[in-house]
Protein backbone atom coordinates (compact mmCIF):
# COMPACT_ATOMS: atom_id res chain seq x y z
CA UNK A 1 0.00 0.00 0.00
CA UNK A 2 1.41 3.38 -1.05
CA UNK A 3 2.19 6.04 1.54
CA UNK A 4 -0.66 8.35 0.49
CA UNK A 5 -3.13 5.45 0.57
CA UNK A 6 -1.94 4.51 4.06
CA UNK A 7 -2.50 8.05 5.33
CA UNK A 8 -5.98 8.14 3.78
CA UNK A 9 -6.86 4.81 5.36
CA UNK A 10 -5.62 5.93 8.78
CA UNK A 11 -7.77 9.06 8.53
CA UNK A 12 -10.84 6.93 7.83
CA UNK A 13 -10.07 4.51 10.65
CA UNK A 14 -9.38 7.28 13.17
CA UNK A 15 -12.30 9.51 12.16
CA UNK A 16 -14.73 8.11 14.79
CA UNK A 17 -12.27 9.19 17.47
CA UNK A 18 -10.86 12.41 16.02
CA UNK A 19 -11.05 14.00 12.61
CA UNK A 20 -7.31 14.27 12.08
CA UNK A 21 -7.77 16.48 9.02
CA UNK A 22 -9.26 19.19 11.25
CA UNK A 23 -6.55 19.31 13.93
CA UNK A 24 -4.46 22.08 12.33
CA UNK A 25 -7.38 24.37 11.36
CA UNK A 26 -8.93 23.78 14.80
CA UNK A 27 -5.75 24.90 16.55
CA UNK A 28 -5.54 27.99 14.34
CA UNK A 29 -9.22 28.63 15.01
CA UNK A 30 -8.68 28.55 18.77
CA UNK A 31 -5.84 31.05 18.51
CA UNK A 32 -8.14 33.39 16.59
CA UNK A 33 -10.95 32.69 19.09
CA UNK A 34 -8.81 33.80 22.05
CA UNK A 35 -7.64 36.89 20.19
CA UNK A 36 -11.22 37.82 19.28
CA UNK A 37 -12.39 37.19 22.87
CA UNK A 38 -9.84 39.68 24.19
CA UNK A 39 -10.58 42.22 21.46
CA UNK A 40 -14.37 41.96 21.88
CA UNK A 41 -14.07 42.32 25.67
CA UNK A 42 -12.14 45.57 25.23
CA UNK A 43 -14.73 47.15 22.94
CA UNK A 44 -16.87 49.93 24.36
CA UNK A 45 -20.37 48.66 25.17
CA UNK A 46 -19.47 44.98 25.11
CA UNK A 47 -21.23 42.78 27.64
CA UNK A 48 -19.09 40.74 30.06
CA UNK A 49 -17.98 37.37 28.62
CA UNK A 50 -18.00 34.34 30.93
CA UNK A 51 -16.09 31.13 30.33
CA UNK A 52 -19.17 29.16 31.44
CA UNK A 53 -21.08 30.67 28.49
CA UNK A 54 -18.34 30.06 25.94
CA UNK A 55 -19.38 28.32 22.71
CA UNK A 56 -16.28 28.15 20.45
CA UNK A 57 -17.03 27.89 16.72
CA UNK A 58 -13.54 27.62 15.30
CA UNK A 59 -13.99 25.91 11.93
CA UNK A 60 -16.47 28.23 10.22
CA UNK A 61 -14.02 30.65 8.60
CA UNK A 62 -13.88 29.71 4.91
CA UNK A 63 -13.49 31.44 1.56
CA UNK A 64 -16.82 30.07 0.30
CA UNK A 65 -19.93 28.52 1.83
CA UNK A 66 -19.15 24.81 2.28
CA UNK A 67 -21.49 22.16 0.90
CA UNK A 68 -21.55 18.42 0.41
CA UNK A 69 -21.84 18.48 -3.38
CA UNK A 70 -23.48 15.04 -3.63
CA UNK A 71 -26.38 15.92 -1.36
CA UNK A 72 -26.67 19.54 -2.42
CA UNK A 73 -27.06 18.83 -6.13
CA UNK A 74 -29.03 15.59 -5.90
CA UNK A 75 -31.67 17.15 -3.64
CA UNK A 76 -32.12 20.09 -6.00
CA UNK A 77 -32.13 17.79 -9.04
CA UNK A 78 -34.91 15.63 -7.63
CA UNK A 79 -36.88 18.54 -6.15
CA UNK A 80 -36.99 20.38 -9.48
CA UNK A 81 -38.07 17.27 -11.38
CA UNK A 82 -40.84 16.48 -8.90
CA UNK A 83 -41.99 20.10 -8.93
CA UNK A 84 -42.15 20.12 -12.74
CA UNK A 85 -44.12 16.87 -12.75
CA UNK A 86 -46.94 18.47 -10.74
CA UNK A 87 -47.71 15.28 -8.80
CA UNK A 88 -50.08 15.59 -5.85
CA UNK A 89 -48.46 12.76 -3.85
CA UNK A 90 -44.87 11.65 -3.66
CA UNK A 91 -43.21 8.81 -1.77
CA UNK A 92 -39.61 8.99 -0.60
CA UNK A 93 -37.59 6.14 0.82
CA UNK A 94 -34.84 7.02 3.26
CA UNK A 95 -33.53 10.28 1.76
CA UNK A 96 -32.45 13.33 3.75
CA UNK A 97 -34.95 14.80 6.19
CA UNK A 98 -34.45 18.38 4.95
CA UNK A 99 -35.16 17.30 1.35
CA UNK A 100 -38.35 15.52 2.41
CA UNK A 101 -39.45 18.50 4.47
CA UNK A 102 -38.97 20.90 1.56
CA UNK A 103 -40.90 18.59 -0.75
CA UNK A 104 -43.89 18.81 1.57
CA UNK A 105 -44.22 22.47 0.53
CA UNK A 106 -45.08 21.49 -3.06
CA UNK A 107 -46.79 18.10 -2.73
CA UNK A 108 -48.03 15.61 -0.17
CA UNK A 109 -45.09 13.46 0.94
CA UNK A 110 -45.01 9.99 2.45
CA UNK A 111 -41.59 9.28 3.96
CA UNK A 112 -40.63 5.64 4.48
CA UNK A 113 -37.68 4.76 6.71
CA UNK A 114 -36.66 2.09 9.22
CA UNK A 115 -36.08 5.04 11.56
CA UNK A 116 -39.31 7.03 11.22
CA UNK A 117 -39.03 10.80 11.03
CA UNK A 118 -41.69 11.96 13.47
CA UNK A 119 -42.40 15.65 12.87
CA UNK A 120 -45.50 17.81 12.88
CA UNK A 121 -45.53 19.15 9.33
CA UNK A 122 -48.40 19.95 7.00
CA UNK A 123 -48.39 17.80 3.89
CA UNK A 124 -46.14 15.18 5.47
CA UNK A 125 -46.77 11.58 6.56
CA UNK A 126 -44.28 9.29 8.30
CA UNK A 127 -44.30 5.59 7.50
CA UNK A 128 -42.06 3.03 9.19
CA UNK A 129 -40.80 0.49 6.69
CA UNK A 130 -37.84 -1.14 5.01
CA UNK A 131 -36.56 -0.51 1.50
CA UNK A 132 -36.44 -4.30 1.19
CA UNK A 133 -40.13 -4.67 2.00
CA UNK A 134 -41.98 -1.48 1.12
CA UNK A 135 -45.52 -1.11 2.53
CA UNK A 136 -47.10 -0.63 -0.91
CA UNK A 137 -48.88 -2.83 -3.42
CA UNK A 138 -47.26 -3.69 -6.73
CA UNK A 139 -47.31 -0.85 -9.28
CA UNK A 140 -49.07 1.55 -6.89
CA UNK A 141 -46.71 4.54 -6.47
CA UNK A 142 -46.75 7.21 -9.15
CA UNK A 143 -43.79 9.28 -7.95
CA UNK A 144 -40.93 7.81 -5.93
CA UNK A 145 -37.46 8.90 -4.84
CA UNK A 146 -34.57 7.26 -3.04
CA UNK A 147 -31.42 9.38 -2.84
CA UNK A 148 -28.04 8.16 -1.57
CA UNK A 149 -29.66 5.27 0.32
CA UNK A 150 -29.46 1.98 -1.56
CA UNK A 151 -25.64 1.85 -1.45
CA UNK A 152 -25.83 1.23 2.31
CA UNK A 153 -28.22 -1.71 2.25
CA UNK A 154 -26.77 -5.01 3.44
CA UNK A 155 -23.67 -3.56 5.10
CA UNK A 156 -25.07 -3.47 8.64
CA UNK A 157 -24.38 0.22 9.12
CA UNK A 158 -27.94 0.92 10.22
CA UNK A 159 -28.55 -2.44 11.86
CA UNK A 160 -29.83 -4.05 8.66
CA UNK A 161 -29.00 -7.70 7.84
CA UNK A 162 -25.69 -8.28 6.08
CA UNK A 163 -26.25 -9.09 2.42
CA UNK A 164 -23.86 -8.67 -0.55
CA UNK A 165 -26.91 -8.22 -2.81
CA UNK A 166 -28.41 -5.46 -0.66
CA UNK A 167 -28.32 -2.68 -3.24
CA UNK A 168 -29.68 -4.90 -6.00
CA UNK A 169 -32.53 -6.13 -3.81
CA UNK A 170 -33.37 -2.57 -2.79
CA UNK A 171 -33.49 -1.52 -6.45
CA UNK A 172 -35.76 -4.46 -7.27
CA UNK A 173 -38.16 -3.51 -4.47
CA UNK A 174 -38.27 0.13 -5.57
CA UNK A 175 -39.06 -0.92 -9.14
CA UNK A 176 -41.81 -3.24 -7.90
CA UNK A 177 -43.95 -0.45 -6.50
CA UNK A 178 -43.66 2.13 -9.31
CA UNK A 179 -47.00 2.49 -11.09
CA UNK A 180 -47.48 2.48 -14.87
CA UNK A 181 -46.48 5.91 -16.13
CA UNK A 182 -44.68 6.55 -12.84
CA UNK A 183 -41.26 8.02 -12.13
CA UNK A 184 -38.37 7.01 -9.91
CA UNK A 185 -35.62 9.45 -8.92
CA UNK A 186 -32.64 7.41 -7.70
CA UNK A 187 -29.07 8.22 -6.74
CA UNK A 188 -26.04 6.27 -5.52
CA UNK A 189 -22.27 6.73 -5.58
CA UNK A 190 -20.85 5.74 -8.97
CA UNK A 191 -17.43 5.03 -10.36
CA UNK A 192 -14.87 2.30 -9.80
CA UNK A 193 -16.97 -0.61 -8.39
CA UNK A 194 -16.09 -1.62 -4.83
CA UNK A 195 -17.37 -2.00 -1.28
CA UNK A 196 -16.13 0.57 1.25
CA UNK A 197 -17.20 -1.50 4.26
CA UNK A 198 -19.30 -0.66 6.17
CA UNK A 199 -20.06 2.81 4.79
CA UNK A 200 -21.30 2.20 1.27
CA UNK A 201 -20.88 0.57 -2.12
CA UNK A 202 -19.80 2.32 -5.30
CA UNK A 203 -21.38 1.01 -8.52
CA UNK A 204 -20.54 1.52 -12.18
CA UNK A 205 -23.37 3.53 -13.79
CA UNK A 206 -24.25 0.69 -16.20
CA UNK A 207 -24.50 -1.66 -13.23
CA UNK A 208 -27.14 0.58 -11.70
CA UNK A 209 -29.08 0.76 -14.96
CA UNK A 210 -29.02 -3.04 -15.17
CA UNK A 211 -30.63 -3.23 -11.71
CA UNK A 212 -33.72 -1.59 -13.21
CA UNK A 213 -34.10 -3.73 -16.33
CA UNK A 214 -37.87 -3.34 -16.26
CA UNK A 215 -37.65 0.44 -16.35
CA UNK A 216 -36.55 3.06 -18.89
CA UNK A 217 -33.72 5.50 -18.15
CA UNK A 218 -35.17 8.95 -18.86
CA UNK A 219 -32.05 10.93 -17.96
CA UNK A 220 -28.76 10.74 -16.08
CA UNK A 221 -26.99 13.53 -14.24
CA UNK A 222 -23.97 13.41 -11.97
CA UNK A 223 -21.62 15.17 -9.59
CA UNK A 224 -18.01 14.41 -10.50
CA UNK A 225 -15.04 13.76 -8.22
CA UNK A 226 -14.36 17.52 -8.02
CA UNK A 227 -17.89 18.43 -6.92
CA UNK A 228 -19.07 19.80 -10.27
CA UNK A 229 -22.63 19.07 -11.40
CA UNK A 230 -23.23 17.64 -14.88
CA UNK A 231 -26.83 17.75 -16.11
CA UNK A 232 -27.94 15.29 -18.80
CA UNK A 233 -24.60 13.50 -18.76
CA UNK A 234 -23.52 10.21 -20.32
CA UNK A 235 -23.29 7.38 -17.78
CA UNK A 236 -20.17 5.87 -19.38
CA UNK A 237 -18.24 9.07 -18.65
CA UNK A 238 -18.33 8.21 -14.96
CA UNK A 239 -17.19 4.58 -15.12
CA UNK A 240 -13.70 5.50 -13.88
CA UNK A 241 -14.73 8.05 -11.26
CA UNK A 242 -13.44 7.54 -7.75
CA UNK A 243 -16.54 8.68 -5.85
CA UNK A 244 -19.07 10.48 -8.03
CA UNK A 245 -22.82 10.74 -7.48
CA UNK A 246 -25.03 9.28 -10.20
CA UNK A 247 -28.60 10.60 -10.47
CA UNK A 248 -30.93 8.36 -12.44
CA UNK A 249 -34.44 9.31 -13.56
CA UNK A 250 -36.25 6.08 -14.37
CA UNK A 251 -39.78 5.63 -15.66
CA UNK A 252 -41.91 2.57 -16.22
CA UNK A 253 -41.81 1.27 -19.76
Amino acid sequence: MAGAETVTLLKRLLYPFIDVAQVRPALAGYVRYIQDWRKYSSLEGSEPLRVSDAYPCVLDLSAATPIDAHYFYQDIWAFRAIHRSGVRRHVDVGSRAIYVGMLSAITRVVFVDIRPLIVDLEGYEACEGSILDLPFEDASVGSLSCLHVAEHIGLGRYGDPLDPEGTTKAARELARVVAPGGNLYFSVPVGRPRVAFNAHRIHAPEEVIDMFTGMRLVSFSAVDDHGAFHAEASPVEFNDAEYACGMFHFATR
